[in-house]
């Protein structure tokens, strides 16, 4: 027999759907502007001269580029508040997971950017004279910026559809409300099309944000 289709029940519970995704969008959106604060931290230890500065960054990065984000839910969530006696909220626990973790790959990203800067350039602007503020402000800053774009969309990107490992902890975001429908329609193929389809709008949304933001650095450059 041919499986009969009927969104009704979800359609009927959009509430909860919607719900959930402005969830993710905000456990997104807090997680990116602690990411990339905690990558560019990082990036700078890496760049540093000094081997001090640069070993722990380096232990850090590769901890979280070699190890599933599942498991730094977990960690926060249930480990992190035995070892220093709290309690964490799921939302803090996730938030702080999704962070570090997107933290290291960012970290990557402003490095690549920063050092695919030809070397002549530096050099060229130390012999005029200009400070390493001034290099990095006048040369390095504004082209790293528009390389960076990509990478940096990309990793967004996977941070938001990351998000989804924090219905583990039983915060409310999109795929968790969206088990909640399930449960109570016995929809699966309708439920987790209309979170599909919720997704991809939320990114193509994205997408077509981050290409006005390249342009104009494109055409600010």
């Amino acid at each position: 027999m041919s499986y009969q289709w009927d969104f009704s029940p979800v359609l009927t519970r959009w509430p909860l759907l919607l719900d959930g995704l402005l969830n993710t969008v905000k456990i997104a959106a807090i997680a990116i502007v602690f990411g990339v604060l905690v990558g560019l931290v990082l990036a700078l230890l890496r760049l540093s001269p000094r081997r001090a500065l640069r070993l722990p960054a380096a232990v850090f990065v590769e901890f979280y580029r070699n190890t599933p984000p599942i498991v730094h839910f977990f960690w926060f969530f249930y480990a992190l508040p035995v070892v220093l006696n709290i309690s964490l909220d799921p939302l803090v626990a996730a938030v702080l997971a999704l962070s570090t973790q997107s933290g290291a790959f960012y970290a990557e990203v402003f490095r690549g950017g920063i050092r695919s800067i030809e070397r002549g350039q530096w050099e060229g602007a130390k012999a005029l004279g200009m400070t390493h503020t001034q290099l990095m402000r006048r040369i390095v800053v504004p082209q790293a910026a528009t390389r960076m774009v990509a990478p940096f969309v990309e990793r967004s990107f996977e941070l938001i559809k990351t998000t989804a490992l924090a219905s583990t902890l039983a915060y409310g975001e999109l795929l968790y409300q969206a088990m909640m429908v399930n449960s109570e329609t016995f929809r699966p193929l309708e439920v987790y099309t209309a979170v599909a389809l919720l997704y991809l709008v939320l990114l193509v949304s994205c997408s077509a944000l981050a290409r006005v933001a390249e342009a104009r650095l494109t055409a600010y450059r």
